[in-house]
């Protein structure tokens, strides 16, 4: 049970996996040095909770974006956020934090405004390398901007701090874990796209493996992260092209998928690339077309000039060029090592304690 005297960090985040693993990441940093944690979200967002630590206390507070719903939902957003404002004014004034961390997304608002309102030191970390409305939003009125991929595309008269993007305790643990290089024996390939799956891996990844010379073909063993409406399709186009696949909405073990990868077929998302850096893995990376800014091409553009991975937007995505892409990875096994060592060098395995450190920096200016 936490200490009732222990300062106290609230942490807010939005309503996917891309804000709340780095969040996560720093709330098991912070338990572990003592500190109590609180982490301020939405129904949604609680959702994606389950891997923080049981001592962290779930706030939902109510929030909106104008970016879905009808004419009546967008007219009640303001009402919502207001009330949501309120609530958490409510609750730091009962139980006032030493510090507040933003990882974005609309359901931090309310947080992020009752910290500034209280004069509460507070801190943003931007997972990626184009900025979030809400991170923007708030950029000039936070105490501390943590960039998670740099260059961070920053406002004028903001200046980053690079911490990277950090990563929860399960895959920290497989830090640099052994890579055994691709041969004529089992092959382990992951695919995942977000913390949902994605429609184009689904709709081309089993095509373009069935375009695999025969010898590569029968020594695969793949995990295909699909969402649940096209999972039966994504299992019957692996079965008819012979290729043994375990096909799953969602995988709760990706760090471990990671470690026994030879290859990765993934989305750019900050936290999919800061975990298969960090373990160090080859990757073929697909950026999601249609993200704000871009912003997932700029996610992998590190990897990519590090040479620990291959960059297919999705316009040129089909699957003879996966397949091309796939086999050129595949077939090189000294090709893959070195890809999987500049990964590894890319990677920052440090970016929690980096975090850590500039949160108690923040507090320690409050009792200083």
């Amino acid at each position: 049970m936490a200490n009732p005297r222990a300062p106290l960090l609230l942490i807010a985040a939005g309503g996917t996996g891309g804000h709340m693993f780095p969040a996560q990441a720093l709330a098991e940093a912070m338990v572990r040095r003592g500190w109590r944690v609180k982490l301020s979200t939405d129904a949604r967002g609680a959702r994606y909770a389950g891997g923080f630590p049981h001592v962290v206390q779930i706030e939902q507070v109510a929030s909106a974006t104008f970016a879905r719903g009808g004419v009546l939902a967008r007219l009640a957003v303001p009402f919502r956020i207001a009330g949501g404002v309120l609530k958490a004014v409510a609750a730091g004034i009962a139980d006032r934090p030493a510090a507040v961390v933003g990882f974005g997304g609309y359901p931090t608002i309310p947080a992020l405004s009752a910290a500034v309102l209280l004069r509460v030191p507070r801190a943003i970390h931007e997972q990626n390398g184009v900025m979030g409305k809400v991170n923007r939003l708030f950029a000039r009125r936070v105490d501390a901007f943590a960039c998670g991929t740099w260059p961070t595309d920053l406002p004028a008269g903001v200046e980053g701090v690079h911490t990277g993007n950090p990563v929860r305790a399960a895959v920290a643990e497989r830090q640099g874990a052994p890579y055994i290089p691709p041969g004529d024996y089992p092959m382990s390939l992951l695919v995942i796209g977000g913390s949902q799956g994605a429609r184009i891996l689904s709709d081309v990844v089993p095509g373009a493996l069935a375009h695999l010379p025969e010898a590569l073909r029968r020594n695969l063993r793949v995990a295909h992260q699909a969402r649940e409406e096209d999972q039966a399709r994504v299992v019957a186009a692996y079965e008819g092209a012979g290729i043994s696949a375990e096909v799953a909405p969602f995988f709760r073990d990706v760090p471990r998928r990671l470690s026994e990868a030879q290859l990765v077929i993934s989305r750019s998302g900050a936290s999919s690339v800061a975990d298969i850096s960090v373990i160090g893995r080859p990757a073929i990376l697909i950026p999601y077309a249609a993200a704000t800014g871009d912003h997932q091409t700029a996610n992998a553009r590190g990897l990519v000039e590090a040479g620990a991975a291959i960059l297919i937007p999705e316009a040129r995505l089909n699957a003879e060029s996966l397949a091309q892409q796939v086999a050129l990875v595949l077939d090189n096994p000294d090709a893959a090592v070195q890809m999987a060592h500049s990964a590894l060098g890319y990677g920052i395995p440090d970016a929690a304690a980096r975090l850590v450190e500039l949160v108690e920096m923040l507090a320690g200016k409050k009792n200083a």
